[in-house]
């Protein structure tokens, strides 16, 4: 059996009784190595481990991550050869740490069913009914928290999407709401700024959280100085923003 477990951001406040019982109902738990720059994510995730785990019989083993091939021109290609070899190294890890069969846990940031591919991964080694996704908090949720903000407008349709959609596509059509993901060049200097607030955080629920929040057109060229700050401070960074439109690009308003 093979447990993805979301864990929200790595606050053990953010942990749900269900993510507890399963972490210690875990024979193994596989946590990832992704370089020395991103060393405090394997530490984050040993310490949680050790805060909530009281069985006892529980082995913890770190493995290395490996590395997505980003030269490839063929980005799916590259991401699908990628997880062949991430699951190629769970199995050498199993077979090697529990070789005659028991519970296998990984811990999941946020959730394992937004923007991760741990399910997919998964799928390549078992079949659906040995493998349990245990919900965890959203980084949607904890940045919307954070700013003490609703996450829609009143009956009004919001959007979830990447950096590069943004940047690629544009802010689509039908929605004043978009929650942005997986943005490391900070797409939002891409769209016309004017009547759009955004809603910006960093290591959110985490101790090293920092929050901005105000019209883009004011906001823009801070959120950019304080992103490449901590990242250059902490060796990586987790971010996520919500860019709401109070003006539509004819010149109405946005539905309240």
């Amino acid at each position: 059996m093979l447990s993805l477990i979301g864990i929200g951001t790595g606050n053990p406040e953010h942990l749900t009784l269900a993510a507890m019982r399963e972490i210690n109902a875990a024979d193994l738990i596989l946590i990832p190595r992704k370089g020395k720059a991103k060393a405090d994510l394997a530490i984050l995730r040993e310490t949680l481990c050790r805060d909530v785990l009281t069985n006892p019989k529980t082995r913890i083993v770190s493995f290395d991550m490996p590395v997505r091939d980003a030269a490839d021109p063929d980005y799916l290609r590259g991401v699908e050869d990628w997880h062949d070899a991430i699951a190629a190294v769970w199995m050498r890890e199993i077979a090697e740490h529990l070789p005659e069969g028991g519970r296998v846990a990984l811990l999941v940031w946020g959730d394992p069913a937004l923007y991760d591919s741990t399910l997919r991964i998964a799928a390549r080694l078992l079949p659906p009914e040995r493998i349990r996704s245990i919900p965890g908090i959203m980084s949607i949720n904890a940045l919307t928290a954070a700013h003490t903000i609703a996450l829609n407008e009143i009956g009004a349709a919001f959007m979830v999407t990447t950096g590069r959609h943004l940047r690629e596509k544009g802010w689509p059509d039908g929605v004043d709401t978009l929650v942005i993901l997986l943005d490391g060049e900070c797409s939002f200097t891409h769209i016309d700024p004017e009547g759009v607030q955004i809603y910006w955080g960093a290591y959110v629920g985490m101790p090293e959280q920092i929050l901005r929040a105000g019209a883009l057109s004011d906001m823009a060229d801070e959120i950019i100085h304080t992103r490449a700050k901590a990242r250059k401070q902490h060796g990586w960074i987790m971010d996520i923003y919500l860019l709401r439109r109070t003006i539509m690009p004819h010149g109405g308003k946005a539905a309240p």
